[in-house]
């Protein structure tokens, strides 16, 4: 008869056990694939000027690490890029995966080369009906140019955003750079981009608009239960 050693059945015996049987199986918290947030945007996103990691899109990541749910953060931000750059590479972005998410920070550049607003409203309003058309949601990050260009130009620039957030009821965020801009060191010497030590404050400010998104997306994803 074979012996089996009493350390070698105790083994067997947690092995089958409900403990170890509910611990093998994958978390019901998390799902199979995560949950995407898209940062689309230019240079404001783009980590310019430091490491990828010391970026707000980067320390978004954490922040939702910090999660129940896994979620993943995609950034393809690119620095100098317009809205009708974004409207041209948007579509082949959402085919590579599906967002829960996409949060739009473009038109930065339009105003300072003094792009028509017009047509730069045209842009944004196509890249909203691309993202839902795949059942993302779209956070709108609002922009501010210098008084320098006028102020028909810069009101009307301005407009863009807030006239096409509450037409199409989107989640919008007017200008989150707002809590910086006159604070020390916030920005580098260019007088433009935001520095390392502001990223964390970009991230706050574009956070008290995801947040709802976020907790949304993620009761869209809880497994229901039972048979109600």
């Amino acid at each position: 008869m074979l012996r089996i050693p009493l350390v070698v059945m105790g083994l067997i015996a947690l092995l089958w056990s409900p403990v170890a049987a509910a611990n093998s199986l994958p978390d019901e918290n998390r799902s199979a694939e995560p949950l995407r947030v898209l940062v689309f945007g230019d240079s404001l996103s783009a980590a310019y000027g430091m490491p990828d990691s010391a970026g707000w899109p980067a320390l978004l990541g954490e922040r939702l690490a910090e999660r129940e749910k896994d979620w993943k953060v995609v950034n393809v931000s690119i620095s100098g890029d317009t809205t009708a750059g974004g409207r041209s590479r948007l579509p082949d972005v959402l085919e590579r995966a599906a967002f829960e998410v996409v949060i739009l920070a473009l038109g930065g550049n339009d105003g300072l080369r003094g792009l028509p607003p017009q047509a730069m409203r045209e842009n944004l309003e196509a890249m909203v009906d691309a993202i839902e058309a795949v059942d993302a949601n779209t956070l709108l990050l609002g922009i501010r140019i210098p008084p320098n260009y006028g102020r028909r130009y810069t009101e009307r620039f301005e407009a863009v955003f807030a006239d096409l957030s509450e037409e199409r009821g989107l989640a919008f965020e007017p200008f989150f750079l707002e809590d910086i801009l006159l604070e020390d060191g916030m920005l580098m010497d260019d007088g433009i981009h935001p520095s390392e030590a502001a990223q964390p404050h970009l991230l706050d400010a574009v956070w008290s608009r995801l947040e709802p998104m976020v907790e949304e997306a993620e009761a869209r994803s809880r497994p229901c239960n039972g048979a109600g």
